[in-house]
């Protein structure tokens, strides 16, 4: 098992918020850009990969003092 320092572990807690943030704006927002129709199914998919790297983003945070 991979043992993170707290520093290490901040940082990837920071980079798993911003891929999430990516993943909502290219499955969410994105769709709006494009010329297709709008896709409910691509977008609850976005909301959900939100979902779960904020989550695990949360986990990985978890008891790093700021």
């Amino acid at each position: 098992m991979l043992r993170l320092a707290q520093e290490q572990r901040k940082l990837l807690a920071e980079t798993v918020r911003d891929i999430a943030n990516i993943a909502a704006g290219a499955m969410v927002f994105g769709q709006f850009l494009g010329t297709e129709m709008f896709s409910l199914s691509t977008a609850v998919g976005g909301l959900v990969l939100w979902v779960g790297f904020v989550s695990w983003a949360i986990i990985l945070a978890r008891g790093v003092k700021p």
